[in-house]
């Protein structure tokens, strides 16, 4: 077997060393939680790419690492979808493909000044697409995006205020490939070291520039988490004794995860007087999740319903995105066979058409999300839009409570509440409980998986527009117009070349030049 810049040649162990590469950044998200990994992590798949004898073995890096990259992400999802996984990390991982062969026209032999400034635009650009490509709900939706790593960073929280979640994946990248042209071009270690200069300087402008959420008030919110219970009566009666010991802690509001109630009120109006009563008791309103088929309309739906005094107070928020496979199945006709290998959904769970923004009384309104969505930043950001005071999200784990799964769930609030200046609530049925400040700071301790309480957090309320909710995902169409302008220079390029070629000979030049010689001559 050859070696090419200490890399193996051989198809399998190349593909085997690439996948692995790829599968490296999931150190620097939780449970391992090492984000400081995230900014080298990728610097081993970068310069293998990078050492690709050809295009097409450049392309074969971007895919075998992206494969990697999905597989180690997603690795919780196995108990559910069995082998299924690696088929889907199989297709999406294509998209890793020109990402690749990029590295390889970039970084490969020894690049020019000019072109490995170009890459540290470039390259981070190209992964950006891949996001959002990726980030698209059919395809699985933004999980595991390089960015939300650094949740518990300071000053990467205050970053995702001026342009998200997408804005650190660009930073996390740009300093990876920084770091690989300084291990891997000597010549060109003084601009990389320049370009880590800049990168942190422009950070750290950004970081002082941000506006920060101004506190003007407090309130205090329950969460409710039963954990791990068989039984809808049961675990609703688990809920009801918990929510008891609540009266006279003077909550605002008190939230329960998803799936609390597995019947439809309509169907249960002795539930739904239940919970009007814990209500009155602790002079809160409650918002229940309900996940059941609807008594005033066809199919199943996942619903946050909001309780009062008197009953349902008629807000209701209806789950817009669901989790392909464990809540529908996309292309059933095509990919119903998933139902029998896994833990696929047996019937499509019904969608909902517009987010709400619900008032619970006291001032306060809130903006429900409900599990997998609260992983997209536009759904908070538009909620911030509307007026949401405190942004809740509804969560429940139970089939991967012994993975990574939740503690990367309860990661995601802090992002979120970064990015829009709007506290979090990341209530569980059965996972990761965790509530997060307005600057996506962490209030208070975690409630993890074994957890069996109910818990009152103060959270501090905040007002204001931050510039990601000003100006939305500006990262990823900067990203798109870099790409553009870059594909517009190589056509520019290619068509100067093909103009600057030699001309062709006049039909009879080309006649004479052809003819053979004769003897004499």
């Amino acid at each position: 077997m050859r070696l090419i810049d200490g890399w193996p040649t051989s198809p399998w162990r190349r593909s085997c060393a690439a996948a692995l590469a790829g599968a490296l950044p999931v150190l620097a998200f939780p449970a391992p939680s090492l984000w400081w990994f995230a900014y080298v992590a990728l610097v081993p798949w970068i310069l293998l790419a990078r050492s690709a004898p050809t295009g097409r073995c450049a392309v074969y890096d971007g895919w075998c690492g992206g494969f990697g990259f999905m597989v180690a992400v997603h690795h919780w999802l196995l108990p559910s979808l069995h082998v299924f996984i690696f088929l889907i990390a199989g297709l999406l991982s294509l998209l890793w493909a020109p990402w690749g062969w990029l590295v390889r026209r970039f970084l490969g032999g020894v690049p020019s000044p000019g072109r490995g400034v170009a890459a540290l635009l470039v390259l981070p650009s190209a992964w950006l697409g891949v996001e959002l490509v990726r980030s698209w709900q059919a395809l699985g939706g933004p999980w595991g995006m390089l960015g939300s790593s650094q949740w518990q960073v300071g000053p990467a929280l205050r970053l995702a205020s001026v342009g998200g979640v997408w804005l650190l994946s660009f930073l996390v990248v740009a300093v990876n490939v920084a770091v690989a042209m300084l291990v891997a071009v000597r010549a060109f270690r003084t601009p990389a070291l320049a370009s880590l200069v800049a990168t942190g300087a422009a950070a750290s402008a950004a970081w002082w520039w941000a506006p920060r959420p101004d506190v003007d008030g407090h309130v205090r919110i329950a969460v409710v988490q039963p954990g791990v219970m068989d039984g809808g009566d049961r675990r609703f009666d688990r809920e009801e004794r918990l929510t008891w010991g609540l009266a006279g802690q003077h909550v605002d509001l008190v939230v329960w995860g998803e799936s609390s109630v597995g019947f439809d009120l309509g169907d249960r109006p002795d539930l739904a007087h239940r919970i009007a009563v814990l209500s009155r008791q602790t002079g809160a309103d409650i918002l229940v999740n309900v996940d059941a088929r609807r008594s005033d309309r066809p199919g199943i739906y996942k619903s946050s319903v909001l309780i009062g005094p008197d009953g349902p107070t008629g807000a209701r928020y209806d789950k817009m995105r669901l989790v392909p496979f464990g809540e529908y199945v996309p292309a059933r006709s095509l990919l119903g066979w998933a139902t029998s290998v896994g833990k696929a959904a047996g019937e499509d769970r019904r969608r909902g058409t517009e987010q709400v923004v619900m008032d619970v009384g006291h001032g306060l309104r809130v903006g429900p999300m409900i599990c997998f969505e609260t992983a997209f930043p536009d759904m908070s950001r538009h909620l911030a839009e509307d007026g949401a005071d405190v942004l809740l999200g509804q969560s429940a784990t139970s089939t991967f409570q012994h993975s990574w799964a939740p503690e990367q769930h309860a990661s995601l609030a802090a992002l979120r509440a970064a990015e829009t200046g709007r506290p979090m609530v990341h209530a569980t049925l059965t996972g990761v409980s965790a509530v997060y400040g307005p600057s996506g700071q962490r209030l208070g301790p975690w409630l993890g998986t074994g957890a069996n309480t109910a818990r009152v957090y103060e959270v501090p309320l905040a007002h204001g527009i931050t510039p990601f909710v000003r100006y939305g995902d500006w990262p990823v169409q900067g990203a798109l117009l870099v790409l553009a302008a870059w594909c517009g220079t190589e056509g520019v390029r290619a068509l100067r070349l093909r103009r600057s070629g030699p001309r062709p000979l006049a039909p009879h030049a080309r006649r004479v030049r052809e003819s053979p010689a004769r003897p004499g001559h």
